[in-house]
């Protein structure tokens, strides 16, 4: 229980106590807000007059500051390890912005780097399409990247997506990899460090940031 303040249009004011702590603001019997120890919390769907669509709700953000890898040919998706952050919109009909960067090198001359953003297990800010002729399969993904020289070299990955989730649950957004090597062998790739031939004498690593906006919608 809780003590309900509640503005109703036939009885006008009604108030019910006890002594959990906890108040609710309410309308009609329906839910507006809470307030307790921690703060206030709106009900779902509800927001705070004077929020405004676009302003920041707020930020949460993961870096990955150590090294992985992933090794085959043309294999499945697969999470990059460290590469996820979930986020709990305050309402439905907020936006969540969406922004990664990805620190990627590749062992293989002429192989591929596919790099993709999904929320929970959905795939978003991907092409509807895919066009070509390619004698690799054909991908759709947020970021790619072909490396002819220099495979060594590590390049940056990155992309910014506005995603409405129309949810007030936990939500995930996490990236997955994906690597393809179009003429036989295999390729692997490396995240925040540099690909053979250098192997372990990499001239330096990097990090790589994944970042979730709510926005007011």
């Amino acid at each position: 229980m809780s003590v309900n303040i509640n503005a109703s249009t036939t009885n006008g004011l009604v108030l019910t106590s006890d002594t959990s702590g906890e108040l609710k603001l309410q309308a009609n019997g329906a839910d507006i807000a809470t307030v307790d120890s921690s703060g206030i919390t709106m009900a779902s769907g509800k927001t705070i007059a004077g929020i405004t669509t676009g302003k920041i709700l707020q930020v949460v953000s993961t870096t990955k500051a150590n090294t992985t890898s992933v090794t085959g040919n043309n294999t499945a998706w697969a999470d990059i390890s460290g590469m996820s952050v979930a986020i709990t919109p305050t309402s439905t009909s907020s936006k969540i912005l969406v922004f990664f960067s990805v620190n990627i090198s590749q062992s293989s001359v002429n192989g591929r780097a596919y790099v993709r953003l999904l929320r929970d297990t959905t795939a978003i800010d991907i092409s509807s399409t895919v066009s070509g002729t390619a004698p690799q399969n054909l991908e759709r993904t947020s970021v790619g990247m072909r490396l002819t020289t220099n495979t060594q070299d590590i390049r940056e990955m990155s992309s910014m997506y506005l995603d409405s989730p129309s949810t007030t649950s936990a939500t995930t957004y996490k990236l997955q990899w994906k690597q393809n090597y179009n003429i036989g062998g295999s390729t692997t790739l490396h995240l925040n460090s540099q690909a053979a031939p250098n192997g372990t004498n990499d001239d330096f690593d990097t990090t790589s940031h994944i970042t979730v906006m709510e926005v007011a919608g």
